[in-house]
């Protein structure tokens, strides 16, 4: 299957966002999307536009609306009740901010991928563009909903608008997938399931750069919110405020190679290429993952005066990426430290929403807490405090891309004593296998 280059036919070119004045388009598009969404998908059925166009073109802008309107409500206009009203930071904001646009950006092709390997199993055609049109325009009312997010108190008008989304989509599988009409129900009920897990992971990355609740709230550091970069005919796609390059040849070729596992019965086979589609959709595997036996290996046994009373090592793999993290807790009284390391460095699309902050520097202080971000000897530094002594945290980045964290129901100096215990020479040392 080749993905076409960013062209339109004659009669797309009239009325396509992509073609003539790009806004005026777009918003004729939108407009058309809802209230006239029968026609509108005979229409986007007639266009063959490339991946990239559709990025370019319609996506940025309208995945920017949650985005940007997030930010809005939770940092500037805050939220809460009875008379209580409580603000992400603004630096902290924006970060999300970034992040979540990003993952968003990125989820529309990873459902694009879904949406085309679910296609045969209910009757329909494998198609990779006309299957990410389906989703990119058929999200429209989903991305319009998340201005409400700019009023938190009415976020959840949200939901309702991402519902008609869910009609819109519903309306579209028969053009463009060629899904039989009665079985378009089942075909979109199996999309918005794996819609619900992508979403998860959006939230699960975007979270990890959103602060917690008391003195654990983090900071970070945004990126840039521009357009995606392509680099020739549609074949790679830069996503805005990253270094993640998304090759559409290697999701091609991944494609294709499931489609012919599906067709001679290799069930194993179509899997693995189906993860290394959606590898290939978030930026790619990475580098090899450090094994999770040499992290725990240099998780001390004590801390100071307090043992080690939980450890836990593991290795998971989601969406062709393996993860490694490793956590310990010591504990002695009513005192108690919690240790984690994870390695972000094999993970482009994780390490954004994580490490994000690394790009920043920081220097806040409130009569109650104090939030640093800074660098020294080549290791990002992320620390919070409450001056009570009551809780701590302190994250390191290291060179090697592992992140190392500390927190504790302890003053901030007597964390930092703590953690002089775990050897991070030796952690920045691990070399990843070849």
């Amino acid at each position: 299957m080749t993905i076409p280059e960013d062209t339109y036919t004659t009669t797309a070119a009239q009325t396509s966002p992509a073609a003539g004045a790009p806004m005026s388009s777009l918003l004729d598009r939108v407009l058309a999307m809802l209230l006239r969404p029968g026609d509108t998908w005979l229409q986007i059925e007639r266009e063959n536009p490339g991946i990239a166009s559709v990025y370019s073109r319609y996506l940025i802008f309208l995945a920017a609306i949650p985005a940007v309107a997030g930010f809005i409500g939770y940092s500037l206009v805050g939220m809460g009740a009875f008379g209580v009203s409580v603000r992400v930071p603004i630096v902290q904001g924006l970060v999300g901010m970034v992040v979540g646009y990003v993952l968003s950006l990125a989820m529309v092709l990873v459902m694009a991928l879904v949406a085309n390997a679910l296609a045969p199993r209910f009757g329909g055609q494998t198609q990779l563009p006309r299957a990410f049109q389906l989703i990119a325009y058929g999200a429209t009312a989903g991305w319009l909903g998340g201005v409400f997010s700019a009023v938190p108190a009415l976020a959840m008008l949200g939901v309702l608008a991402a519902l008609y989304s869910v009609y819109l989509i519903y309306r579209g599988v028969p053009v463009l997938m060629r899904v039989p009409g009665e079985r378009a129900v089942g075909y979109t009920a199996a999309l918005i399931v794996c819609g619900i897990v992508a979403g998860l992971v959006v939230g699960l990355v975007t979270s990890l750069v959103t602060p917690r609740p008391g003195a654990f709230a983090g900071v970070g550091g945004a990126g840039s919110l521009g357009g995606p970069s392509v680099a020739g005919p549609g074949v790679n796609i830069t996503l805005p405020g990253t270094g993640i390059s998304i090759d559409t040849a290697k999701v091609e070729a991944a494609n294709r190679r499931m489609e012919e596992a599906q067709a001679r019965g290799d069930t194993q086979a179509a899997g693995q290429a189906m993860g290394d589609m959606m590898s290939a959709a978030l930026g790619g595997k990475g580098a090899a993952p450090l094994a999770p036996e040499a992290l725990r290996a240099l998780l001390p046994e004590t801390l100071g005066s307090m043992p080690r009373t939980a450890v836990e090592a593991r290795s998971d793999a989601a969406m062709g990426m393996q993860f490694t993290n490793v956590s310990a807790q010591y504990s002695e009284g009513e005192r108690l430290i919690e240790v984690r390391m994870q390695d972000i460095g094999a993970v482009p699309a994780l390490a954004i929403g994580m490490a994000a902050w690394s790009r920043s520097t920081l220097d806040s202080e409130t009569p109650e807490e104090v939030e640093r971000v800074y660098r020294r000897d080549g290791v990002a530094f992320k620390e919070s405090y409450r001056k009570d002594g009551t809780s701590a945290s302190l994250v390191m980045l290291l060179p090697n891309g592992v992140l190392l964290e500390g927190s504790g129901n302890l003053p901030m100096d007597d964390l930092r004593a703590a953690l002089k215990a775990v050897p991070t020479g030796q952690v920045a040392a691990l070399k990843r296998p070849s």
